[in-house]
């Protein structure tokens, strides 16, 4: 199946791609669902029910309220995040919904909206839908899965057997001229017709947008403009994180960099600083529901923003097309990821988010510095590495702690890693696609309740002031 860098980076809002994100889409979803089959007008009442760790952190994630503006008519890539709040609590104080947008049903939070905890289904973000009519019969229910970075499949889907998910996809993705699925084949396809990354992902994206580059460059450049937007955005706002009350920080750090410039000169590690700063200062944005990029999703979108304003802010040669080529090289990264492991901490740990994030910002900046497409492949590797066996233990079910700080940290270890790459020839002991593999065995590996379920780890010995 071809993916498209837009399948990776997708505007949404915070704080979670897989719990808020893709939950929202599945709402929209099942509103479709129900125009395709005219019966939308018939339907008097919904129900959601939540499980997994959809469920466990779902407050905490505001799983309930993208649910509900889902079936609201409201999308993910275009709603105001100032007013998704206001038109949630409408809807549990005033105990009605504008179903679609379009027509008011009564809708009661506490007996319709159900969290069953301690029950899962065919994967960890696991939700179902009811639609109801006038006799309070129900005339149609879908189940849906929240497979990470905002994709969201229907339990049909996901069951289906591999051969016939195969032939599906033969017969409906569109053609592109280079196909791959593993970091072999990229490297393989890359040096075969002299190609960087970024060249062969533009000449697929291409095909897809059928022969329209305009139109890709334009959305590319949408999606660097809605990140740096972001950091602006976090860099400049105050107060407190929602539910846990917690400080937010990186304004107070932003105003002490800028009071002291001369430390750039005396101080080798300040830089570090300020792509720390970027980092959190998305992570601060997305925990307060803010506009994001999943990158690739929104517990880790900080890290890719960080580093590629490093590459903005402190490099030389920098270009528009540079930006470009960072996010087509990172998307491509992120596929492979996608493709043969998964990006959903509720899966595989925070490794598949923060780590994903970590390896594709490290081989995107390899890419723009000037490395080869084994140094490159090299680099994402490493951020990978150094990231195995990471816990999603987030506590309170809130994307604030260890979240936030942990896209700090993840974007400089993408700038050591591509360091350490480019210091080498590209030769080294462990591939990439070994490395994507044995991240995917660990986490199935990983005790549930150190994946997204906020039962274990730091979520059990921290307590501040939030609740799941």
């Amino acid at each position: 199946m071809a993916l498209s860098i837009f399948d990776i980076f997708k505007i949404g809002i915070g704080p979670s791609s897989s719990h808020t994100v893709g939950p929202m889409w599945a709402g929209h979803r099942f509103l479709n669902d129900l125009r395709e089959k005219g019966i939308l007008d018939s339907i008097t009442s919904v129900r959601v029910g939540l499980y997994g760790s959809l469920a466990l952190t779902g407050k905490g994630h505001s799983t309930d309220k993208a649910a509900l503006l889902g079936l609201a008519g409201y999308r993910p890539d275009n709603i105001d995040p100032d007013a998704a709040d206001q038109v949630f609590e409408d809807i549990v104080n005033k105990g009605v919904m504008m179903l679609a947008g379009e027509r008011e049903i009564a809708f009661d939070y506490d007996s319709q909206m159900i969290f069953h905890y301690g029950e899962e289904l065919e994967h960890p973000n696991g939700m179902r839908i009811y639609a109801a009519d006038q006799n309070g019969i129900v005339v149609y229910y879908k189940t849906y899965l929240s497979v990470g970075g905002g994709f969201v499949v229907c339990a049909d889907e996901f069951n289906a057997p591999a051969e016939a998910g195969k032939l599906e996809a033969v017969s409906s993705a569109p053609t592109v001229p280079y196909e791959f699925k593993t970091a072999a084949e990229l490297l393989q396809l890359c040096k075969q017709h002299n190609l960087t990354i970024a060249e062969l992902v533009f000449a697929n994206e291409k095909a897809l947008a059928d022969g329209d580059m305009e139109q890709v460059n334009g959305k590319i450049d949408a999606i660097w403009e809605v990140m740096r937007n972001c950091i602006d955005r976090g860099l400049r706002m105050e107060g407190l994180l929602p539910v846990s009350n917690m400080k937010r920080r990186a304004s107070t750090m932003y105003k002490q960099l800028l009071g002291s410039p001369e430390a750039m000169l005396k101080d080798h590690f300040a830089i570090m600083d300020w792509v720390t700063l970027f980092a959190m200062a998305v992570n601060e944005e997305n925990a307060c529901g803010g506009r994001v990029v999943t990158a690739p999703t929104n517990g880790a979108a900080g890290i890719i923003p960080a580093v590629l304003a490093y590459y903005t802010r402190f490099t030389n040669n920098v270009s528009e097309q540079g930006v470009r080529d960072f996010l087509a090289t990172a998307a491509a990264i992120g596929m492979l990821y996608k493709m043969n492991a998964t990006i959903s901490g509720a899966e595989a740990g925070c490794q598949a988010e923060v780590g994903s994030a970590c390896s594709m910002a490290a081989g995107a900046l390899a890419a723009v510095m000037g490395g080869s497409i084994n140094q490159v492949e090299n680099a994402a590797e490493i951020g990978m590495e150094h990231n195995l066996g990471m816990t999603c233990d987030p506590i309170g079910g809130l994307v604030q702690v260890p979240c936030i700080e942990r896209n700090g940290m993840a974007a400089i270890k993408a700038i050591t890693a591509t360091r350490m790459a480019l210091r080498g020839d590209g030769n080294h002991e462990v591939s990439l696609d070994s490395c994507i593999e044995t991240m995917y065995r660990t986490g199935l590996d990983l005790q549930s309740k150190y994946r997204e379920t906020s039962t274990g780890g730091l979520a059990v010995f921290a307590k501040p002031q939030c609740v799941a």
